[in-house]
């Protein structure tokens, strides 16, 4: 294999872990009657995370989000051309958990979709919101594009965590449309998708303004870019 398709194997296989872990604890919730619980699910979503960046950071960078990847790319720490290729792997990664869930537990209605508890404007907000913070820490913890170092993995799931915490029973928490996309599809849920694919990268893309008024100038330049090539 060669480095850049180890690469995309990498972020397929770390979204397909964060989406039949995260959702998979959402589906034995339910199917349990609440045993892992709001709290459960929540600290699930942010070990996962902190477990996959520190497998895979080196390796990809651990974005496991097309939010991220893009966020990197505005940020101009991450190439252009490896965007969509990143992208692809993540949500067939994410897709590919979401059936392996749906062949296990056939009757389960929405395995573990984003769906608003209020109004869509709401869950947009808050999407954009979150996004906004999670992308501006991993900005300041991570290494050019990748997400690695010995405090990386406890900044980004412990946000993530928390974030669904407080959030997850208005919004679902996403942060992440390759995580909305693949139960929508796959359960047929997709009336409330666009939320959830278009809130996260606008958020995503908002934190690389807040990233260059609080972190020194050339946080987000061209010559940082280039450690994102390695």
């Amino acid at each position: 294999m060669t480095h850049e398709f180890r690469k995309l194997v990498a972020e397929a296989f770390g979204t397909f872990t964060l989406v039949f872990v995260g959702t998979g604890a959402i589906v034995t919730n339910d199917v349990s009657g609440g045993v892992v619980s709001h709290v459960g699910i929540a600290l699930t979503f942010g070990l996962i995370v902190l477990a996959m960046v520190y497998a895979l950071g080196d390796v990809s960078g651990c974005h496991l989000n097309p939010a991220v990847t893009i966020g990197f790319f505005m940020a101009r720490r991450f190439e252009g051309r490896k965007v969509v290729p990143y992208v692809v792997s993540q949500c067939l990664g994410a897709i590919l958990a979401s059936i392996t869930l749906r062949l296990m537990f056939p009757t389960q209605a929405t395995l573990g979709a984003t769906i608003p508890a209020g109004s869509a404007m709401q869950s947009f907000v808050l999407e954009f919101i979150l996004t906004l913070i999670l992308m501006f820490v991993i900005l300041s913890v991570s290494t050019g594009s990748k997400e690695k170092g010995v405090l990386a993995g406890v900044a980004v799931g412990s946000v993530v965590a928390l974030e669904a915490l407080f959030a997850g029973p208005i919004c679902g928490a996403s942060m992440n449309p390759a995580r909305s996309l693949a139960p929508a599809l796959v359960s047929m849920r997709v009336e409330s998708l666009w939320i959830y694919l278009i809130a996260p990268v606008l958020g995503s893309c908002a934190s690389v303004l807040v990233c260059r008024c609080v972190h020194e100038p050339d946080c987000c330049t061209a010559a940082t870019a280039k450690e994102s090539c390695s």
